[in-house]
């Protein structure tokens, strides 16, 4: 079993052209190749802006252009893709903001829909439904990748530990989540929810955050994550384009829960969490 894992985090810009934003998501993902990235995490919403009245006009299908070109790379560079998320609409005409991974062969081997929508209404702030045009997911997702198990959750989905235990409690060692949050809520609770998803069930949690731009209407906070399972933050991006480097030890995992064997000391006489079983999210 692989006691490492070398991974990128591309926190890149997108803008209304999604040609564009595919064509600057492959040049940022040829670039972490370079650096001898197995896995690259993309943001959320990498292909197109995040503007929910726009998810409709820019949801495609699976297969579709973006997740026909992440199968690509990943097959071209020969490492795993997380592909930030992307709109997808299904056969029904259900939209979906989806999370697809490709391991090095192309080959399909994980798929997340949001399951918690962002709904949210700061009076002089920011107001944002996401429920307005899309669907919640319906499913816990976990990723075997290099004899490793990794959750995937979408933004939202971080603020609710539920979540994140029953990964931790299936057997993830790392959760990998592509997260737009804006400049109110990044400032107040980016950092601090990363490092708590991380520390509470011990294992890395990797966050994948556009890049800010000025000129869209919906302002990312940047400053994508890598954190280890003791809440340390091995690297931190700013808030522009930039691609972070990450080696992560799984020895380090295994020493922190040995250490402060929280998951083995839950009180299963006092309380339980009920979940459904999780799958790879593949239909």
């Amino acid at each position: 079993m692989d006691k490492t894992l070398s991974l990128s985090i591309c926190q890149m810009k997108t803008g209304n052209d999604k040609d564009e934003n595919l064509k600057k998501a492959g040049e940022m993902i040829a670039a972490a190749a370079g650096e001898g990235a197995e896995m690259v995490v993309l943001p959320e919403v990498f292909n197109s802006p995040y503007q929910a009245e726009l998810f409709p006009r820019y949801a495609e299908p699976f297969p579709g252009p973006s997740t026909d070109f992440l199968a690509a790379a990943a097959c071209k560079h020969g490492l795993c893709i997380v592909g930030g998320s992307i709109i997808e609409r299904d056969s029904q005409g259900k939209i979906y903001n989806s999370s697809f991974v490709f391991d090095e062969r192309g080959e399909l081997i994980g798929r997340h829909r949001k399951a918690h929508l962002f709904d949210i209404d700061i009076p002089g702030r920011i107001s944002f439904r996401e429920s307005d045009t899309l669907n919640a997911g319906e499913n816990i997702t976990i990723v075997h990748y290099k004899s490793r198990l990794f959750a995937l959750m979408i933004c939202y989905d971080c603020r609710f530990p539920e979540l994140a235990r029953a990964a931790a409690l299936e057997g993830a060692e790392l959760l990998v989540i592509p997260a737009a949050f804006n400049t109110t809520t990044g400032p107040a609770h980016w950092k601090l929810l990363m490092r708590c998803r991380a520390v509470d069930n011990q294992l890395f949690v990797v966050a994948a955050s556009p890049a800010r731009n000025p000129s869209a209407s919906y302002q990312a906070w940047g400053h994508s994550l890598v954190v280890d399972p003791w809440g340390d933050i091995l690297q931190e991006a700013g808030s522009g384009e930039e691609i972070i480097h990450a080696r992560l030890d799984f020895s380090r995992l295994e020493q922190v829960r040995q250490e402060l064997p929280l998951l083995r000391q839950r009180r299963k006489d006092l309380y339980r969490l009920d979940y459904k079983a999780p799958g790879n999210g593949i239909v």
